[in-house]
Parts: C-alpha cells; sequence; structure tokens
C-alpha cells in the first residue's frame, strides 16, 4: 500500500443506516438567544424539539410480516425532549429515534 491509497480511505465518508424502526435525525438548531441585551449560554438553551429525518429504517417484522414506518427521509418531525441517542456520521452529530418517540410531523396543505 502506498501513501496515495492511504489518502483515498481516509477521504471515504461514514455512512449509517438505521435498523428496524429506528430513524435518523438531524436536529435543526435555533439561533442565539438574547434575554435583555445578555446572551444566553448554549448549555442553558433548551435543546430544539424539531428536525430533519435523514434515514429510516425498514421497519419492524410481526407476525412475520414487515410493517413499514410512516416517517419517510425529508420530514419534519417533532420530539420529546429527552428522547433519541446522540451518534455522530461523518463528524457531524445527530440524534437516533425510536418511531415511538416521533410525537408528530409537520406538513403543508
Amino acid at each position: 500500500m502506498n501513501c496515495q491509497d492511504v489518502a483515498v480511505k481516509q477521504e471515504k465518508k461514514l455512512k449509517f443506516r438505521p435498523i428496524g424502526d429506528r430513524i435518523l435525525v438531524r436536529v435543526r438548531q435555533e439561533a442565539e438567544t438574547v434575554v435583555n441585551g445578555i446572551l444566553i449560554p448554549d448549555n442553558a438553551v433548551e435543546r430544539p424539539l424539531l428536525g430533519e429525518v435523514v434515514a429510516v429504517g425498514n421497519g419492524i417484522v410481526k407476525d412475520g410480516e414487515r410493517i413499514p414506518l410512516d416517517i419517510k427521509v425529508g420530514d419534519v418531525i417533532a420530539f420529546g425532549k429527552y428522547c433519541g441517542n446522540e451518534v455522530k456520521v461523518s463528524g457531524e452529530a445527530l440524534l437516533l429515534l425510536i418511531e415511538s418517540e416521533v410525537q408528530g410531523c409537520y406538513y403543508q396543505d
């Protein structure tokens, strides 16, 4: 293996595919909060409850039949404040949720 081969391997980005009824979400970041001219630090600001779905699992198998998820890639969802697990994919922090943790899905009429 030469130096060029090593450089090519390091450039590959990690990929992540949720399993079962799991959903990978990019959490929407809120703008910096200023109250009466005082900047509130990030750790004092509540975590946003909205996110964009990046990837979804194939669904769960029940009674020998696969049940697909109601949520699809690109949906904007609402979820509970303490739900999910944070995972890093290609250096980006994403949230891994179970479908039952999703409270709703935003859509346009």
